[in-house]
Order: structure tokens, then C-alpha cells, then sequence
């Protein structure tokens, strides 16, 4: 739909005050992107009040010539001439409603929603046809003979048969291109039971008999809609959602060039550009901090309410929002190599990788087209053998097809799978592979990995000031090389300190980063590898130079929601466990604190590969949760695997879905949706094949007209898309 019939639709749907705007002005308004208008988001308006307090607020600004709220959407399209989002933000948060700056060419996907405006329009015509024809068809049920009947009739006809011809359009095309193309799809049967039930209306009206069947065609072509529909609006909930996230990169940005400000397009920023963004502005590109200092809100990404701190050296996201106070940026990427830009790809791969189920209903829906049109044609013939009577042939031929069409097969699993997949996306939870879902509800081990996925990854260090000069420069030499949690920690810890120049510096994965400093081995790591003894109770890494070692000790945070999703999982009856590079002494603390009993420790990557091997060679079906470069093998090995947000790029493509907030509560909710969208996909299997079996029969058995064949069809795929529906 555009955003213009959205917001009608809307507005119909909220109450008689939405009426308040002129309805040739409103449907005659273009998408948002058409004419340059600027758009808004509305995350708090919720009702009819809203919508006037926001479009009497916005008039009253000189040079702003229209403003139009869309309740559906939260978000209201403004049309100005000499103003900016900027200067109408503040005039929307001063009568208490927040607001951001969306893309209008970032929505220009949503707002044409051509597809979705096409079939509602068609659902309309059909629906308004269908509830004539009925009325017609009460009065021949009713006792209407001869004349009168037949006036009925040709009057029936006479607004069913445009009503098939254009309301049947995409069934009609669809069926027209399978053929060209020498296959038998869904639409082929439908299109045939379309045609039959007119053609035999048409043919009894000629010959004044007792029974026409317009109405059922008309029903007919209402209730396949209505599930088309059902079925486009499932699968667009994900796709908007990235959409949603897509149109919150700004569209324009603050270049500093030479020290001057230049506002410009966010397509024209490159990797080293520095951009300045103030305080309430959203962040036009992914960038690291050089200059400033403030808070930036995440929570429209991440779902975290709580603002975290903005300083040098930070990287922040495209999308978030700065709050406080200046922020410098040098760019990292920008446009399509944004964070938002490869959210946004994540969710539509999820969208056409195929699973197990969804293979099955493929090859049934393809073997089940050959055997309907096979069917009806055996019933015709059974039929005309039997009576000898065409006209009772074809209505029985027709029947069959049209109680046989395999839309709710064909609904069965993309309905639940997109539906799932909106559900868990609005929790936070990316599903980058579509048979995540499938394989997710068949795990029964839970493996994770510790620093940077049960705990923060941010970890403190507590004894800074135990290196000298030279351990200092050594170690944050060493540590600047490597991406480990730790080794951030402890550069930006001796950030005020001259890194030592290093030599053949290398990072050896699950263990540490090593270098040669004046001649003499150097090295950062795991105390086996240093060649320290003992172990402690907490975060450790130990530096080595020459013979001389020392222990640096850390502190980290338990994710927010990691003794939930723990309990969680065992409560599901799950096995849970940790396997961590890190010293026995900080694993066994992580795992008494949530409750975990197995772990182990010192673990290689190649062990948390072979671990996970093992375990499947046992039966086991492992769910891995990791975050790092060592986890890399042990993610591609598990049978469902979950990276967070803030994982190294090779641990997010290696893993099935992408963890966006901090919180690990979403973890464990997947398991359960999961595990319900299997139960779903089954349902809705066993109501297809349920359906056929007691339909048929009473179809070939000619119990069933044409009418009643198309309430029943229509029902069944009615049917299995609302029980998807239940997943959200």
C-alpha cells in the first residue's frame, strides 16, 4: 500500500474523528518519497488524540503546508517547504510526543506496497460482487422460478463474470506463466475451478436451469484473496521490520572538511570522511569516536533502554542516537556497508533460505497439482459415464477442483516460518539461515562460550598500575594486536602509554598474541601457554618477557538476562554447558553464578569443535553460542548456532542467527518458538491432509456443489494462515 492508502485504511479503521482530513485530498496524496516530504516516526502515538494533537501542532509551523499521521505505522509524513526534520522535532517533543527522522527513499519500498494495495483492492471488488450475488441467490434459494429466476440469473452474471476477470488476475496470470513454462503450480487447478464455475454459470443461465454458480465463483475469488492476503502480510512482517530499520539511517549528514561543515548525502560518505553529529541527531554511518564525549541511546536497534557512554576510540552504530553532547566521527562505512544495511540483508536471506518442511510442502504441492486436475478429470468421466448428463459432470468436476486447491498446503510452513521469524525479530533476534527455525526446535544441548556471551566482553582491568614502563609498552603493544575481549580491555586501559615496537607480532587463536621485542620472545595469553602456574577465581591474562611473567587480573559482567536464560533452558529440559579458553578458576565462577554444572576450561578451539563433534556423535543435537574468532569451527559444527550483535564478523556468518540486544533472555525464547513453530507447521499439515481426506469424497460423491466446495476450500486456508498467526 502506499502511505497514503495505508493511512486511509488506518484512519477507517480507528474512529470518526480520523475522518477529519478531506478523503479526495488524502487518496490522492503520492508516497512520501515522490515529493521530497519529510517523514517521521511516532513510536508513542497510539489513538485518534494523537493523531489531531500531532497534525494541529505541526500546521501551526509556519512552512509547513500539510501534515498527515498514519496510526498503523507510527509515523506522520509532513509536507514543508524551508524546514528540516530538526526544526519539527522539537516542536512534536514539546507536546510530549517522541519523534525520529526517517529516510523517505529508505521507505519507499513500504509506502509503494503496490502488491498489497493491489489485492485489498481486489478483495474489495469481489467481497462487494459476492454480497450482491448472495442476495440474488437468497431470492431463486427462496422459491424464485422461471422468469424471475432467470433475470437473477443474467443479473448475477452480469456482475460476476468482470468480477472474476479482474479480481481473478493474479491467479489467472500466475497459472498462465506456470504453463508457459511447462509446469502444473498451485494457481493452475484454481484458475481452472475459476473458469469452470463461470463457464458452467453461464451455460445454465442459457438454458434456464435450476442451479447457476456465480456466487460460488465470486466467494470463491473473495477467499483465495483473503489468504493470498493473510499470506503476503505474514511474510512482508519481517521484511518491514528491516525495512523499518533501513529508513532509520539518516539521510543526510555533517561532513567536516577542512574544518568546515558541509551537509551533504549520506550515499556520498566514504571510509575516513569525518562527520559531526549533534546533540538529538541520529548517527548517519558506522564510525569510531575521535572527538567528544557523550550518551547514545540504542534502544530502537538493540531494544536496551539504558544510554551508554560515547567516548573516543568507541565505534558506534548508524541508527543510534546522540543524546548529550558533540560527537566527531571518522567513518568506517556508510550506505549499504552499514550495520543497519546488513541487518537488513540478514532478514531477507532468512526469507528464501528453504528448510526440511518447507521442501516437503514443495514437492507435495507439485505432486498434488497433477493428481487434482487428474481426479477431476476421472470424476467427469465417472460421472458422464454414469448419467450421461455433462452439465452434472462438469458441476462435479468443478467441485472436486475447487475443494481440492492446495493453497492451505501451500500456506502450511511459509506462514509459520515468517511469522516466527517477525516474532523473534522484534525481540531481537536475527534468523540469517530459514531452516534455523526447523533445526533450533530439535536441540536438546546448549553450549556457551563465556567471555564476550555470558559475560559482557568488556572486562576491567583490576591491577593496572602492577606493570612498569616496559611491561606497560609491551603489553599494550601486544594488546593493540589482538581483538580479544581482554586485550581491548587492557589497551584501552594503558591508552596513556607509548606502545613498545614490536616485531613478527601474530595472534595465535584460543590462545593469546605473541611478538619478538628487542630480540626476546614476547607474549600475552592463556597461563599454560606463557608457561605460568596456578590459576584465580576471576578474568586473567598473563605477559611474558624474556623469563620474566606477570598476571594481569580482570573483572567482567554477566550479560543482562544470562541467569534467566540458563534457567530457562534447563527448565526445558535442556543440557547445558560452557566450554571457554579462559582459566578454570573464571569459568567455575561463571558457572556456579548461573547455575551450570558442566564446563570446561583451557579449551582450544579445535577441542570446542571436537566437543561438539562428539556430543552429535552421541545424538546430540547442540545449540553453540559464541562470539569469537575461536568459536568460529565449533559455530559451523553445531546443529543451530547464535552469535550476539557484538561478535567478531567470522562468528556472525559462521552462526544461523544474530543476537542484536545485550540481553541473552532472547535466546531461550527462541528454543520456545522454535519448538512452537514446528507444532504449528505440523497443525497446519494435519489440517491440509485431514481436509483433502474427508473433502474428496464427498466432492467425487457429488455431495458438494461448486458453492460449497469454494466455503470449505476457502475455510481450510483461512484456517492454517490464523494458526500461523498465533505465533506472533
Amino acid at each position: 500500500m502506499t502511505d497514503a492508502s495505508a493511512q486511509f485504511e488506518s484512519r477507517l479503521s480507528a474512529c470518526p474523528a480520523c475522518d477529519a482530513a478531506p478523503l479526495a485530498g488524502r487518496l490522492a496524496q503520492a508516497g512520501p518519497a515522490a515529493r521530497g516530504d519529510i517523514v517521521l516516526s511516532l513510536p508513542t502515538a497510539h489513538c485518534a488524540v494523537c493523531i489531531s494533537d500531532v497534525e494541529r501542532a505541526l500546521t501551526a509551523v509556519p512552512g509547513v503546508r500539510d501534515a498527515r499521521v498514519n496510526l498503523t505505522l507510527r509515523r506522520v509524513t509532513i509536507d514543508a517547504e524551508g524546514l528540516t526534520a530538526p526544526d519539527l522535532i522539537p516542536v512534536l517533543d514539546r507536546i510530549g510526543y517522541e519523534a525520529h527522522e526517517l529516510d523517505p527513499g529508505a521507505l519507499s519500498a513500504t509506502a509503494a506496497d503496490r502488491h498489497g494495495r493491489d489485492l485489498l483492492m481486489r478483495i474489495g471488488v469481489s467481497g462487494f460482487a459476492m454480497m450482491n450475488i448472495m442476495i440474488l441467490s437468497v431470492a431463486v434459494w427462496s422459491g424464485a422460478d422461471d422468469s424471475t429466476r432467470d433475470l437473477f440469473h443474467w443479473i448475477s452474471g452480469a456482475i460476476a463474470l468482470p468480477t472474476v476477470a479482474f479480481a481473478g488476475q493474479p491467479f489467472f496470470s500466475s497459472a498462465l506463466r506456470a504453463l508457459r513454462a511447462g509446469r502444473l503450480g498451485m494457481d493452475v487447478p484454481i484458475s481452472l475451478a475459476l473458469i469452470l464455475a463461470s463457464a458452467i454459470s453461464v451455460y445454465e443461465t442459457f438454458h434456464g436451469g435450476r442451479h447457476a454458480y456465480f456466487d460460488a465463483a465470486a466467494m470463491l475469488c473473495f477467499f483465495l484473496l483473503i489468504g493470498r492476503y493473510l499470506d503476503y502480510r505474514t511474510r512482508a512482517v519481517a521484511r518491514s521490520a528491516a525495512e523499518e530499520l533501513t529508513a532509520l539511517e539518516v539521510p543526510r549528514a555533517i561532513r567536516l572538511t577542512d574544518g568546515a561543515e558541509q551537509t551533504v548525502p549520506v550515499a556520498e560518505l566514504r571510509p575516513d570522511d569525518l562527520i559531526l553529529v549533534r546533540p538529538g541527531g541520529r548517527i548517519p554511518a558506522d564510525g569510531v569516536v575521535t572527538a567528544g564525549a557523550s550518551e547514545i541511546d540504542r534502544s530502537l536497534l538493540t531494544g536496551e533502554s539504558v544510554p551508554v557512554a560515547a567516548h573516543p576510540g568507541q565505534p558506534l552504530s548508524a541508527g543510534e542516537v546522540n543524546l548529550t553532547g558533540p560527537l566527531t566521527l571518522r567513518v568506517t562505512a556508510a550506505g549499504q556497508d552499514s550495520s543497519l544495511a546488513r541487518l537488513t540483508a540478514l532478514v531477507a536471506a532468512a526469507e528464501t533460505a528453504r528448510g526440511h518442511y518447507t521442501s516437503l510442502a514443495d514437492r507435495a504441492s507439485r505432486f498434488y497439482a497433477p493428481v487434482v486436475h487428474t481426479v477431476a478429470l476421472l470424476s467427469f468421466l465417472g460421472w458422464l459415464w454414469a448419467t450421461r448428463d455433462v452439465r452434472v459432470s462438469l458441476n462435479v468436476a468443478a467441485a472436486v477442483l475447487i475443494i481440492t486447491c492446495p493453497c492451505a498446503l501451500g500456506l502450511a510452513v511459509p506462514a509459520v516460518i515468517t511469522a516466527a521469524s517477525g516474532r523473534l525479530f522484534r525481540a531481537g533476534l536475527l534468523i540469517k539461515d530459514g531452516t534455523a527455525l526447523e533445526r533450533l526446535a530439535e536441540v536438546d544441548t546448549v553450549v556457551f562460550d563465556k567471555t564476550g556471551t555470558l559475560t559482557m566482553g568488556t572486562p576491567r582491568v583490576d591491577n593496572p598500575d602492577a606493570l612498569d614502563g616496559d611491561a606497560r609498552a609491551v603489553a599494550l603493544a601486544l594488546a593493540a594486536g589482538s581483538s580479544h575481549p581482554l586485550s581491548r580491555a587492557l589497551a584501552g586501559t594503558l591508552a596513556d602509554t607509548a606502545p613498545a615496537a614490536l616485531d613478527d607480532l601474530r595472534e595465535v587463536p584460543g590462545y593469546g598474541i605473541e611478538g619478538r621485542w628487542q630480540g626476546q620472545l614476547v607474549r600475552l595469553g592463556r597461563a599454560d601457554w606463557i608457561g605460568a602456574e596456578g590459576d584465580a577465581p576471576g578474568a586473567a591474562s598473563w605477559l611474558r618477557i624474556g623469563e620474566r611473567v606477570q598476571r594481569i587480573d580482570f573483572t567482567d559482567s554477566l550479560r543482562p538476562g544470562a541467569e534467566e536464560c540458563a534457567a530457562q533452558m534447563q527448565a526445558m529440559g535442556l543440557r547445558v554447558m560452557i566450554l571457554s579458553g579462559d582459566g578454570a578458576g573464571a569459568v567455575a565462577d561463571i558457572a556456579a553464578r548461573l547455575g551450570i554444572v558442566e564446563w570446561r576450561a583451557g579449551v582450544t578451539p579445535q577441542d570446542k569443535a571436537a566437543v561438539i563433534a562428539e556430543l552429535a556423535a552421541e545424538g546430540r543435537r547442540v545449540l553453540m553460542v559464541g562470539d569469537g574468532l575461536n568459536d568460529t569451527a565449533a559455530l559451523s559444527a553445531a546443529h543451530a548456532s547464535i552469535s550476539p550483535a557484538s561478535a567478531l564478523d567470522a562468528a556472525r556468518v559462521a552462526s544461523d542467527m544474530v543476537l542484536m540486544g545485550a540481553g541473552l533472555a532472547p535466546v531461550a525464547d527462541a528454543v520456545g518458538v522454535a519448538r512452537a513453530s514446528v507444532r504449528r507447521i505440523r497443525e497446519n499439515f494435519g489440517v491440509s491432509v485431514s481436509y483433502n481426506i474427508l473433502a474428496v469424497p464427498i466432492a467425487i460423491a457429488g455431495f458438494a456443489t461448486p458453492l460449497i466446495a469454494a466455503l470449505a476450500m476457502s475455510a481450510s486456508s483461512i484456517c492454517v494462515t490464523l494458526n500461523a498467526l498465533r505465533l506472533r
